[in-house]
């Protein structure tokens, strides 16, 4: 049977061309449609719509029923030169709201394309609907945590023992490493070990090499066409050639894939097989280690919850019931992205939450510049409502009057959203800059369809309320004077504009919070000093366990010291739950922060002490000693803890010192139990202090000396104090894009305002001239009306306030260590809103007040 074109597609060309031509037409109808199913199934009707119009445009101007010189069209034609000349005589209105409408539409196109942009993070795969990642639900006795770190062995029983999955994946995390040639043409890039079967998983085009073979060997590896182009100077070269990975292991050019899609939340540079970590690496073959990630393909059908069932204890069973609080799941992979937020094992947000909020301010944006429309349409009403009469004394219907208002709404909406598009097309790379993307602006189906969409929404809303306005007033009390102004809308007005400078203060006052709680993290002492620091990670002959290369470093110039530490010190640290106590649970399986740190460590990170004293080289049994921070000794319940024991690892510790409670991750997490025990080989990172003075001299003295103990890799460092920053990245694109939306909010909002104020001044034009013959002088006149719109404002803020104190409170909730509100902030906002009414208002009002009396009363 033969598929059927879309009904709306086949009612358009019934309602505008000749039944014969559809009979002709009929058969490439059906075939083209066909194409579409195959070609692109989800977008088919859409697809088969625009080819249909721009295929058969031609034909169809010749088969329209209606012609050039129709009725229809002559009307199209006289809308749309009135519209014209409408702009060109009420220059000002049209300024007004084209930069209103404008401003709104880029601001709605450039949320649009970020939006767009995250809505299709991970969902070019073409298996997205069977992809899925394991998580873990870990109960930690106190709540319950949610991470994607899973054990080694997970992929290989999934896939053996689980018949719903068709494919199991193992990956490590994406990792900068050193690749080279010959060991002396080297670079910096991504990479990570995953399993053969990645390329069966995930849609990442492989120009050379096929999915199955290119990492069977374990000593293969699989790299992007801008690497191979590199390296080799084409992708065809690249392939069989060999390579050396950070300088010690030899590597082999299997495969190339394409550059990673945009759209992809995992970027890598290069792929190495899984099987290379699994055999250097013991700890990843149990069940009690956590590090990698775990991705599965299931068969079709699949019932995800009942997996989930049988999922949930496999780490029980495997372990013999020694891990009983870890309970795996399946998380389908791309909602991960947008719905990553877990909160006591239930799904609680993620980024969807700035999609849905940039999402609510764009059409509030939109909607406010829509109201300014309507506003300055009405203000400008009675000049027009001659010309309504008229027309309708020669007998033009309220159709055509609705119709003619609306073709003005739509084509100034036309071109608002072409300014606006030259405008989001300026602001883009400044946006992008800010968010961290790469948005353009490309012409395609879907963008274009929104556009119009946009365009046409635009249109009808501004326009709705002045056509239906305009063209409901009796011809004869038109043409007479004596209208009557309804009560409903000058309500329908003034709470127009109550609504915008609630929106206004709302916005003012989230700026205000995001920014203050910006400025605590920066400013709050965490603890200890990050100033100045600078961290080496650990690669080739580098390493903090070289206690004679620590000493080296110690004494380079410009350096004040060095020392070796598991973490960064910004962001989740590893975890262990093998810390035992006198009285603990049995049940209980808090996770401790684990922190190996070298000799000096907690010395050049001036980490206060509560009690007892760091580790040094004096006691030789400080490789079996622990140090506590105070929230550990608080949750262990010991007193006077320095001196007693611990188990860690099933090992006795001896407590030496107990530090003071400091800031290592967000401040959106409580403070939690940390301990440091000294350990040099397991750090993975050198901290080394500079001095404040020198510090591009000891960089290029640090750069030499690591040039001469580590050839073949390059130097490559972070300030702690910018890595510590990197939490807040969200929460500084927030605060940085939030400011331009308060702007722009208020821009449109004044605008809006300095409409209704025309229209007041315009209406009250005899009252005005009245009161100055009675002796009324400036001030008095400009008191008069601006006494309305300070109450409109004053209303505004009764509304906004409560309402911003209720939304500050709430984003400030999700941080365990945040600002005080301030009753001053909401104030600020207040008045400056107030402000910037009155100044708003007071060039219509200054300008009504010094009218010639005699020109008012004559207009009547």
């Amino acid at each position: 049977m033969k598929p059927i074109p879309p009904y709306f597609t086949l009612k358009f060309l019934r309602w505008f061309c000749r039944e014969d031509y559809l009979d002709e037409v009929e058969g490439d109808l059906i075939e083209i449609y066909e194409k579409q199913l195959i070609d692109s199934p989800a977008k088919a009707k859409w697809k088969f719509t625009w080819l249909v119009i721009t295929h058969f445009r031609p034909d169809f101007i010749k088969a329209f029923n209606i012609s050039q010189n129709s009725n229809t069209t002559a009307m199209i034609r006289h809308n749309l030169l009135l519209s014209i000349r409408n702009f060109k005589r009420y220059k000002g209105s049209f300024l007004i709201n084209s930069i209103g409408l404008s401003t709104g539409l880029a601001c709605a196109l450039t949320i649009f394309l970020w939006v767009q942009d995250e809505l299709k993070k991970d969902k070019f795969h073409a298996n997205d609907k069977q992809l899925y990642q394991v998580l873990e639900h870990v109960n930690q006795g106190t709540g319950m945590i949610t991470r994607q770190t899973t054990v080694g062995p997970m992929a290989k029983a999934l896939a053996n023992e689980m018949p719903e999955v068709q494919y199991a994946v193992t990956t490590t995390y994406e990792e900068k490493q050193t690749i080279s040639i010959d060991r002396e043409n080297y670079a910096d890039a991504y990479g990570m070990h995953v399993s053969p079967d990645f390329f069966k998983l995930f849609s990442h085009e492989l120009i050379h090499g096929k999915p199955e073979q290119v990492l069977i060997d374990k000593n293969s590896v699989v790299i992007s066409e801008s690497l191979a182009k590199q390296f080799f100077g084409s992708t065809e070269a690249a392939i069989g050639q060999h390579m050396t990975w950070q300088q010690h292991v030899d590597i082999k050019v299997s495969g190339v894939f394409k550059d990673i899609d945009k759209n992809s939340s995992s970027q890598f540079d290069f792929l190495l097989s899984f099987e290379k970590f699994w055999e250097a690496n013991e700890w990843v073959q149990n069940w009690f280690n956590t590090m990698p990630r775990t991705y599965v393909l299931l068969y079709e059908g699949t019932n995800v919850n009942e997996l989930n069932a049988k999922l949930k204890n496999i780490i029980k069973v495997k372990t013999d019931n020694q891990a009983t609080h870890r309970s795996p799941f399946l998380t389908k992979y791309s909602d991960r992205y947008l719905y990553g937020g877990y909160e006591n094992a239930v799904q609680s947000g993620g980024r969807i939450e700035y999609v849905n909020l940039f999402s609510i301010i764009a059409v509030f944006v939109l909607l406010i510049a829509c109201i300014n429309f309507m506003n300055l349409s009405t203000a400008k009403a009675s000049r027009r409502l001659k010309e309504v009469g008229v027309k309708k004394a020669i007998g033009v219907n309220r159709k055509t009057l609705i119709f003619q208002y609306l073709s003005e709404s739509i084509t100034l909406s036309s071109i608002a959203m072409l300014i606006g598009l030259v405008l989001a097309t300026l602001l883009l790379p400044q946006f992008n800059s800010i968010t961290e993307k790469q948005l353009s602006l490309n012409f395609s189906f879907d963008l274009i369809l929104g556009l119009i969409s946009i365009v046409l929404f635009t249109g009808f809303l501004a326009g709705s309320y002045p056509a239906l306005y305009l063209s409901g007033f009796d011809t004869a009390t038109i043409l007479k004077g004596k209208l009557n102004r309804a009560t409903g809308e000058l309500w329908t007005r003034k709470g127009l504009v109550v609504f915008q400078f609630t929106l206004s203060v709302v916005l003012i006052v989230s700026v205000l919070v995001v920014y203050k709680q910006i400025a605590f993290t920066h400013n709050k002492h965490l603890g200890y000093n990050k100033e100045n620091i600078i961290l080496i990670e650990e690669e080739g002959s580098i390493s903090p366990a070289n206690e004679a290369l620590t000493n080296e470093l110690n004494k380079i110039e410009g350096v004040i010291g060095a020392a070796g530490i598991e973490h960064n010190m910004a962001g989740a640290n590893g975890g262990t739950y093998s810390v035992n106590w006198p009285g603990k649970d049995t049940e209980d399986r808090t996770e401790f922060t684990r922190t190996a740190v070298g000799y000096d460590m907690i010395e050049l990170l001036e980490v206060e002490f509560e009690d007892g004293r760091p580790f040094s080289r004096e006691h030789a049994a400080d490789s079996f000693a622990i140090i506590f921070n105070q929230a550990a000794i608080d949750y262990m319940n010991i007193e006077d803890p320095v001196g007693k024991t611990v188990k860690l690892w099933g090992n006795e510790r001896q407590i030496i010192g107990v530090v003071k409670n400091f800031h290592y991750q967000s401040f959106r997490e409580e403070i939690k139990p940390l301990f440091f025990y000294l350990a040099p080989h397991r750090a993975n990172y050198y901290m080394v202090k500079l001095e404040t003075q020198n510090q591009d001299k000891a960089l290029n003295n640090l750069q030499e000396f690591y040039q001469s103990h580590n050839p073949g890799f390059l130097f490559d460092y972070q300030f702690l104090d910018q890595e510590y920053e990197k939490q807040y990245r969200a929460e500084q694109r927030l605060s940085v894009i939030s400011k331009y939306f308060a702007g722009i909010t208020i821009l449109i909002s004044c605008l809006g305002l300095f409409g209704l104020a025309a229209f007041t001044a315009e209406r009250r034009l005899k009252e005005i001239g009245i009161r100055k013959i009675l002796g009324a002088g400036a001030l008095k006149i400009i008191t008069v009306l601006s006494k309305d719109f300070t109450l409109m404002v004053l209303t505004s803020l009764l509304i906004s306030l409560p309402l911003s104190y209720f939304i500050a409170v709430r984003w400030l909730d999700g941080f365990a260590f945040s600002v005080d509100l301030n009753l001053w902030w909401f104030a600020f906002a207040g008045f400056s809103a107030l402000i910037i009414a009155w100044i708003t208002v007071g060039y219509q009002t200054l300008k009504a007040a010094n009218v010639n009396p005699i020109e008012c009363l004559k207009d009547e």
